[in-house]
Order: C-alpha cells, then structure tokens, then sequence
C-alpha cells in the first residue's frame, strides 16, 4: 500500500453526530481497507431474524444472539461470515486446519486480522465446527469507495480504535457502542456517556 495505511481488522465507531441512520451508534469492524476502498460490518445491529431461518446449517455455530445482524445498508440479500478462531494470532494460526501445515489459506476460512476471521458460509459447517470459538451471520456489509471513508474520518464521523475478539460475538450488541468507547484510555471514554439525543449534551 502507497498512500493507505490499512486499518483492516479496526472498529470504526460511530461520533454521536453521525447524521447517516445507516450507522446511528454504530460499532463497524473493517474487514478490508485498502487504495480501492474500504468493507466492514456493523457488529451491533442484530434483526429478528434466526440464523437458523436462513441458514439452518450454520445455526448451531454462532453465539448468542443467535440471530442475522444487519451488516450495513449494502447487498441486503448476501451473508457474511465472520469467526473468531481462537488459538495464537500470529500468522502461523490456523496451521492445524491446513493439510501438511503450508502456509495456504485454510479451506473455510480466511484470517482478516489477529484471531478475527471470514468464513465462507458455502463450506460444509462440520469442516470448521471445532475451529469455530464463535460465529456471527451478516446480512449486507458497509463499504466506502477509493477515498471516501479517509474523507468521512477527516470530518470526525468516525473513531478508529483497536478491535477485541470478544467484539465480534459480544452477548448485548445493544451496549457495544458504549462499551467500546468506555475502555479507551482517551478521551473518547467519555463520549460513552453522551446520551442518545447529543442536542441533549
């Protein structure tokens, strides 16, 4: 990468005057941030729809909420799979999946960042069910054009700050905006206490 620093495997938190309601408090993992753009998902966004109405095959695979989450306002009719495989998170992680131990990806899977992880939701579950430390089911994803998402973080629409694998399968997705900005060692802790109207503040 030239003029991109990439900040793939990051959360994108939502500033409170976000005005987009696409990312109202949102709490997007980047899943690929190059020159060409930018694909995340938005991790507190769960639907009422079961993972096992759609995809009955992975049900039994993701945590709970066991629900799809609203990955972002893009291809609403196309799901993602993102794992966190436990295990060291260097680069030689995974190689007990790998036939002879070569460094290939996995067949299944394949590592965004630290233990975080894609999953290719057309590979037979019982082929990662024992790799799998958790699974979250995304329909649709947030992306950004070459360009747009370094212009939406110059005008402060976002904080950038390191993601935790216990983000991607986070038990109360409601309170993840707060609790991702409330284990900051800045500033920003304290903007997990604006309320949710910030004319408010």
């Amino acid at each position: 990468m030239t003029e991109v620093s990439s900040l793939t495997g990051r959360l994108l938190v939502a500033a409170p005057a976000l005005a987009d309601p696409n990312f109202d408090r949102a709490v997007v993992l980047l899943l690929d941030h190059d020159e060409e753009g930018s694909l995340g998902v938005v991790l507190n966004r769960p639907t009422p729809v079961g993972v096992g109405d759609i995809l009955a095959s992975w049900a039994g695979l993701t945590g709970e909420p066991d629900v799809v989450f609203q990955g972002g306002p893009v291809s609403l009719d196309s799901a993602l799979g993102v794992a966190v495989i436990p295990g060291d998170e260097g680069t030689s992680q995974g190689s007990r999946l790998r036939a002879g131990g070569g460094e290939e990806a996995p067949i299944g899977w394949r590592r965004v960042h630290g233990a975080i992880c894609l999953v290719d939701l057309d590979a037979p579950p019982e082929l990662l069910a024992a790799a799998l430390g958790s699974l979250r089911i995304f329909a649709g994803y947030a992306g950004w054009g070459p360009g747009q998402l370094e212009s939406e973080l110059a005008d402060g629409a976002w904080y950038v700050v390191e993601s935790e694998p216990g983000d991607v399968s986070s038990p109360r997705p409601e309170n993840l905006w707060r609790a991702v900005l409330r284990r900051q060692r800045s500033e920003l802790a304290m903007i997990a206490t604006y309320p949710d109207d910030p004319s408010l503040n």
